[in-house]
Formats: C-alpha cells, sequence, structure tokens
C-alpha cells in the first residue's frame, strides 16, 4: 500500500479538515497540486500519425494506428503566432463566447483528504476513426487532423486516431468486424466515451458500430452540425442550423418506442386480444410526423427572411455599388481580412467555423470607389449536403457578387486540396463563373515554395497577412480593378450656385479625372455610371459631350 492510499485510509478516523491545517501544512498540499498540474501538461504529447517506435512501418496490411496518447492540440489550430491583428478591433464578440469554458487537467477523484476537492468538468473524450481507399497515406492523415480540429472547436479532448485502409468501406460497421473490435480495445485503452468517423455513416453502420464498441458513435456530418449548432447567433442562421439537424436527424430515429403502439387486434396482438389495439401510430412514426412538420415551419421562416435580405441586395443593386464576397476554407482567414480592410471588428477566434452569419460592410478602392464587402460561412470537405441546402439563402450572397476573393491557408499543409473543396461549393451553388482574386493569406508563416507554387494557378493572386498587413494594399488594387467601374465620360461644367451636383459626384461613386475651377462655375472631367447620366445633362461641355462616345 502506497503513502497516499495509507494517508486516505487513516484519515476518517483522524477526521482532518482543511480548516485545521497549519500554514506549513496548507502549503505542502498546495504544491503538491500544482506540481501535479505540471506534469501534466508538460507531459510529451503524440500527434496523429506518429508513431516512432515503428517509423514508417506503423501503417500495417489492414491499416494505420497511432500511439495511444494523447494527441494535444491539433495542428490546424496552434496558433504559431498572435493570430489578432490591428484591425479585429476589442473582440468583444470572442470575450463573450470565452466567458464560461470547461477546464480540462483538474482531478476528478479526491486525491487526499486533507485537500480540498479541485473537480475536473471533464471534456468529452474521442478517438478519431477513418478509412481510406484512394489517395495517399498524407492525404489521409491530413483528412484525420482536420476532423481532430473539428473536434476540439466542439469541446472535446482527442486522445487516439485510427486509419485503415480498405478498398470500400464495411457495409456493416465501416471498418470491418476485426478492426471494429480493435477499435474497442483503443476506446477502452484511453477512457474514450465517444467514436468519431470521419465520413457520413449510414444509419444502420452507426447502430452496429455502436453495438461493437459500446460508445456513442457520431459521423463528421453529425460533429460539424454540433459545431454549426454552437456558433450561430443570428434568428436566420439559428433556423438554418435547426433545419440541417433535422434533415439528418430524420432517417436516423430508431426504437419503436414504448407510449404508442402498431395496428392490431384479437388475437394478432400478441395474444392479448379485446383491449389491446393501439392508436395505430408508433411512437417513431409520431416523432417523425412532428419532425416533418418543423422543417415545414422552419423553411416557411427561412423563406419570409428572404425579402429583407433581397431588399438590401436590390438596394446595392439600384444604385449600381459593386459587391465583393469573401469565401474560403475555414479557419483560413476570411474575418481577420474582412477586419483588415474594412476595420468590422467581427468576430476573429482560431477554430474551425467560428463565424457563421453573413456580415456585410461598406469599403472603398484606393481612388475612392466605393463597394460591399461580404463575409460568408467558410467550407469544408465534403461539406454535408443538409448544410449547403439550409444555407443556400445565405449563400446566394456569393453567387450574386461582381468579384470573390477567395481565400486560401497558404500556411496549410494540403492548400490545393482547401482550393478544390471552395471551387465545388461554388460550382454548387452557380457562382463558378464569377472573378475571382485568390488571396493566399498567413503568408508571414507559410513556405514560399509553397506560396510560389500556388501563383501559378491561373486566377489573379496575392499573398496576404491579414495579422500583419503585408499584401493588402495589392490586395486593394486587385479588387479595384475587378469591380465594375463607371464607364461613361463626361465634361461638366456646373455653376457655382449648384454645388449639390459637385457633392454627388463626390458621393456617388463617381471617377473624377480632373478638376478645374474657372470664371463660369466648376469643370470636371468624370466617369459615371449610365443612371446618372440623364441628371447630369444640363451641366454637359456641348464641344466635350461624351468623349468616350458612351
Amino acid at each position: 500500500m502506497t503513502e497516499s492510499h495509507t494517508h486516505r485510509d487513516a484519515a476518517p478516523q483522524d477526521s482532518a479538515q482543511p480548516g485545521d491545517l497549519t500554514g506549513p501544512e496548507l502549503e505542502d498540499v498546495v504544491s503538491r497540486v500544482l506540481a501535479r498540474a505540471r506534469s501534466r501538461a508538460e507531459a510529451p504529447l503524440a500527434g496523429v500519425g506518429s508513431d516512432p517506435a515503428h517509423g514508417d512501418d506503423a501503417e500495417t496490411e489492414s491499416g494505420a494506428r497511432t500511439g495511444r496518447e494523447h494527441l494535444g492540440r491539433a495542428r490546424e489550430l496552434v496558433a504559431e503566432k498572435e493570430y489578432h491583428g490591428v484591425g479585429d478591433g476589442d473582440q468583444q464578440d470572442l470575450a463573450e463566447r470565452h466567458a464560461l469554458r470547461r477546464v480540462a487537467g483538474l482531478s476528478t477523484e479526491l486525491e487526499d483528504v486533507t485537500e480540498v476537492e479541485y473537480r475536473q468538468l471533464r471534456l468529452e473524450r474521442v478517438v478519431l476513426a477513418g478509412v481510406y481507399s484512394s489517395g495517399t497515406l498524407a492525404d489521409a492523415e491530413n483528412s484525420l487532423r482536420e476532423l481532430a480540429a473539428l473536434a476540439e472547436t466542439a469541446g472535446s479532448e482527442v486522445m487516439d486516431g485510427l486509419l485503415q485502409r480498405r478498398v470500400n468501406p464495411d457495409p456493416g460497421t465501416y471498418l470491418g468486424s476485426g478492426k471494429a473490435l480493435e477499435l474497442k480495445d483503443v476506446v477502452a485503452a484511453t477512457g474514450a466515451d465517444t467514436v468519431v468517423v470521419d465520413a457520413e455513416l449510414a444509419p444502420s453502420q452507426r447502430r452496429a458500430l455502436e453495438d461493437v464498441v459500446k460508445v456513442k458513435v457520431i459521423d463528421r456530418t453529425g460533429l460539424i452540425l454540433d459545431i454549426f449548432a454552437q456558433h450561430a447567433k443570428s434568428k436566420e442562421g439559428k433556423a438554418q442550423v435547426e433545419l440541417a439537424q433535422l434533415e439528418y436527424m430524420l432517417p436516423r430515429l430508431r426504437g419503436w418506442g414504448d407510449s404508442l403502439s402498431r395496428q392490431a387486434g384479437g388475437r394478432a396482438a400478441s395474444g392479448e386480444g379485446i383491449g389491446s389495439r393501439g392508436p395505430g401510430e408508433t411512437k417513431i412514426e409520431l416523432d417523425r410526423r412532428r419532425i416533418r412538420q418543423r422543417m415545414a415551419k422552419l423553411r416557411r421562416e427561412i423563406a419570409g427572411m428572404k425579402p429583407a435580405r433581397e431588399t438590401k441586395r436590390l438596394n446595392r443593386k439600384r444604385n449600381a455599388v459593386p459587391s465583393v464576397a469573401i469565401a474560403g476554407y475555414t479557419n483560413a482567414g476570411k474575418s481577420s481580412l474582412l477586419n483588415r480592410l474594412t476595420d468590422a471588428g467581427v468576430l476573429v477566434e482560431n477554430a474551425l467555423f467560428a463565424t457563421l452569419d453573413p456580415t456585410v460592410r461598406k469599403a472603398e478602392t484606393p481612388d475612392g470607389i466605393g463597394y460591399t464587402l461580404a463575409d460568408t460561412v467558410g467550407f469544408v470537405r465534403s461539406l454535408p449536403t443538409q448544410l449547403v441546402e439550409a444555407f443556400r439563402s445565405t449563400l446566394e450572397e456569393v453567387a450574386d457578387a461582381d468579384v470573390i476573393v477567395h481565400v486560401v491557408d497558404a500556411s496549410h499543409p494540403d492548400p490545393e486540396g482547401q482550393l478544390k473543396a471552395v471551387r465545388d461549393v461554388l460550382t454548387d451553388v452557380g457562382a463558378n463563373g464569377i472573378p475571382e482574386i485568390v488571396a493566399l493569406n498567413k503568408a508571414d508563416i507559410a513556405d514560399p515554395v509553397v506560396l510560389a507554387r500556388l501563383r501559378n494557378h491561373g486566377n489573379p493572386s496575392v499573398a496576404v497577412s491579414a495579422r500583419t498587413g503585408e499584401g493588402v494594399e495589392e490586395l486593394q488594387r486587385l479588387i479595384a480593378a475587378a469591380i465594375p467601374r463607371p464607364d461613361h465620360e463626361l465634361e461638366l461644367l456646373v455653376p457655382y450656385v449648384h454645388g449639390e451636383v459637385v457633392s454627388r459626384l463626390h458621393a456617388q461613386d463617381a471617377e473624377i479625372l480632373r478638376t478645374e475651377h474657372t470664371e463660369d462655375g466648376t469643370r470636371l472631367h468624370v466617369r459615371v455610371r449610365e443612371d446618372l447620366v440623364a441628371d447630369l445633362e444640363p451641366y454637359l461641355v456641348p464641344d466635350a459631350e461624351d468623349p468616350a462616345g458612351a
């Protein structure tokens, strides 16, 4: 019996209480607690796919598995430097989100009866599992690392990760019976209470795998939906997320229920006879009907919110205000770039899907042409179909934009994969024909060779850093060259008594190429949009009317 066990057994007889400790004894207790906390924090952490004992031979014939230790923070969420820039503001939304957080690293057991009860509100402990049938092991590991980042964003601790190579996933348990039993052993060894699978599981596969591993099993789609449910703030965003969750839940309901029964009568009702006839609707059928009713109501509510958004969009079109949409992979730095360009002060967090609700801000080109800049929801590999459909009204901001600024995390191990994933979604929403500017963000920590490779993909591109401001001026010049500009060139002479016309030209996003003050008034050489030409006809200089021939 160890010293701590001896002390624990003897303590009830002595009735030791924390308040009875003397100064040196209490200091000794606090020192022991802090020492244990430091030892846990400094424990070496194993990454997904690393196995120092076996090196490259870690992948077996049927799969590859990592060590059994806690994985630590996902690589996608490890901030090598401070990720907040000068344009991000005071980040009050982020402070509100972090105001109440669960704490990891504190013991749930009373290790010494003389100590105050230091208890841990335990995070959900998860084990990741993935199957790949094509591509390389590195691609499969990148996908599993992204799943680890999603799991941590949802508020869990990643304990282990497993990969298996199969020609096709097993139709029964997804992994196969043998590998499912191995997964059960890993779950038991790590003390995990959840398994997260890097794919969308069929309802039967999920049930069969849960029957084997004896803990909760969720798939990639369910994990992403959980993150969206945590981060949605606006009324429309919450309705869209709930609709996606219900669409995902509907085919996955299980159990016959206890409160209602199937249709039966007489001797057919398990021999119960008269009085055993149920109402003819099982609990699961009732649940499905209520879910369908709720989904119909949510669709009506979302459709009812659409006119207000369309009215704002039509006002911008009526005033011929160019629109630029920021799109890109989740956690690529879209909100940080919006803050850098417009001082919007929207929430910036080193997490996946930190912001869901679209934000539209007014911006100006270096020569004074105004345009709107819209931040949109981030994309991810295998973005659930339910989310694409539910957020289709939000993604219309991208489809109706004049220019798309496609933000790519240049420091990511697979930036080309991110490019392809985003462009696939843009094609789904009908935005693949819109002019695109590729902004290679995080250039301050990216590999110069990777940056050079990414800049050779055809579309206009620029290396930027939303944190340091590097390349932002060049990005603004590219946006200025890509947006629709005033195309009617006029020579005007505005009397001084009509100074409001000059003021209107400055406010109407007209390009004033030359200004000259004469005896008769202010002479202006301008470019304006078509809707303004008729109002300016009284001030046209007769010998220079529309020199561009517009």
